[in-house]
């Protein structure tokens, strides 16, 4: 089994470019963790589009944006409107989309693929790669450069980027990047824009 993750956004990035990252870095599978598989600026990165790109330079592809997507469909991953990332990974649905995960990672290498360009600012990290990396995994983050960044050094710089002090004496590095997934999951998380008060029907998809 693998014990390295990757992460990638394809942003806007040319199918060529964003094909040429995955061979550089020896992807096998591509696992699409969007909640919605489709872009409009960026039509090249559309579900069939991608999976049909994909396989004709033999890199599977699987969608788990249902698993492990950002939004939720379940009314007790949210309050008042805005989706809460540790509801959303305790639901079965998240713990089962890990689980698929790890067993795809028995016989490809894999990467998780969002929208966004700057891993920061995307759930793949704040949310996901924080629960595989509390399962022992070693998560890394391909930039549009192809230059790797380990998870661990993207929440050092996440901390930087939020002005919390890794040199406080008083506090642990594990509180202090405690607050840096807090802090970050408040600017990012999906908000559908109504609170959800209990049951509901429909989709929380944009």
């Amino acid at each position: 089994m693998q014990d390295t993750v990757f992460t990638i956004g394809h942003s806007t990035l040319p199918k060529e470019h964003f094909i040429a990252l995955l061979h550089q870095h020896g992807i096998t599978a591509l696992c699409d963790v969007r909640s919605k598989p489709y872009s409009r600026i960026s039509p090249q990165f559309n579900r069939e589009e991608l999976k049909r790109s994909l396989r004709a330079c033999s890199i599977a592809y699987v969608f788990l944006g249902k698993e492990l997507g950002a939004r939720s469909d379940d009314p007790l991953c949210y309050d008042h409107g805005k989706v809460q990332y540790e509801r959303l990974a305790h639901t079965k649905l998240f713990q089962q989309g890990l689980t698929r995960l790890r067993d795809g990672m028995q016989k490809y290498r894999v990467a998780l693929m969002c929208a966004e360009k700057e891993p920061l600012e995307c759930h793949r990290s704040i949310l996901v790669a924080r629960y595989l990396a509390a399962l022992g995994l070693d998560v890394r983050h391909i930039h549009a450069d192809g230059k790797l960044e380990s998870h661990a050094d993207a929440l050092s710089r996440l901390a930087q980027m939020l002005n919390l002090r890794e040199d406080d004496m008083f506090r642990s590095r594990e509180d202090l990047i405690a607050d840096a997934y807090r802090l970050q999951e408040e600017r990012i998380a999906y908000a559908s824009g109504f609170p959800v008060v209990g049951p509901t029907s429909g989709s929380a998809d944009r």
